[in-house]
């Protein structure tokens, strides 16, 4: 998809079965914590995406896969991204892992929201973020630390991408010409190959709630109004109100 260098592992060493290094080796201590299946594929929601879908591919992209170029996620008309990515239960977040390159096309800064699944482009820029992570411009995998305390109720993720070094370099430089070292388009593409997350996942709790309904109201169970379970009932199910209303109004 990309014309961009994406060189995987610029180090001379040898992947052979003669003492070479094996990247299998990398997966344990990076697997531990890793939330994957608790994704939400086929919920990912990407803006500015070039081609549909991309985003969720680099999402689902396995963390064996993770030095592969493509699929690739390239915005479209401008360097921003906004991705919503839903988890099926509670998520105490503890860092995000994303791959891009040693390119001007590298994302630069994303600002993290906190369960919003009602943002786009315009809305975004009127809400204060959960956290803004600053990234680096490289070939490895980055490995972000978040601020646990903020992400220990995790049931959605919204990461906007805001720009990249390329366009970073041209705000520095204000001179619109970039760093020079690559196509005109360095401002206008943001490309990300991988992008994974580190938590511990808490299921929600699916199984229903056993309440126990009067068949016949006793008067003399309800002297006293808003007090006993009778509003312990009312507010659990109903929302409010006096319990005995709202149990046989179910």
């Amino acid at each position: 998809m990309s014309g961009h260098c994406h060189d995987e592992h610029s180090h001379s060493h040898s992947h052979s079965h003669d003492g070479g290094h094996d990247h299998s080796d990398d997966l344990t201590p990076a697997l531990q914590n890793h939330i994957y299946q608790q994704i939400e594929f086929d919920s990912i929601m990407t803006l500015n995406e070039t081609v549909p879908n991309s985003g969720a591919l680099i999402v689902k992209k396995p963390w064996s896969d993770r030095l592969n170029p493509d699929p690739e996620l390239v915005s479209d008309t401008d360097a921003e991204l906004l991705m919503y990515i839903p988890f099926t239960g509670q998520i105490k977040l503890h860092s995000l892992l994303l791959r891009s390159s040693d390119h001007p096309s590298a994302p630069s800064t994303v600002h993290l929201f906190l369960n919003r699944d009602d943002l786009d482009f315009n809305a975004v820029r009127d809400v204060a973020p959960t956290q803004t992570l600053q990234l680096s411009r490289t070939n490895e995998t980055q490995d972000v630390p978040l601020k646990r305390a903020l992400w220990n109720t995790t049931r959605s993720l919204t990461l906007f991408f805001e720009g990249n070094f390329a366009a970073s370099q041209q705000d520095q430089d204000g001179d619109g010409d970039g760093d020079g070292e690559e196509g005109e388009d360095d401002g206008e593409k943001t490309r990300l190959s991988y992008l994974g997350f580190k938590g511990e996942f808490m299921p929600l709790n699916r199984e229903p709630v056993n309440v126990l309904y009067e068949a016949a109201p006793n008067p003399a169970d309800h002297k006293i109004r808003g007090t006993g379970i009778g509003r312990g009932v009312g507010s659990g199910v109903g929302g409010g109100g006096a319990g005995g209303a709202n149990a046989e109004g179910m």
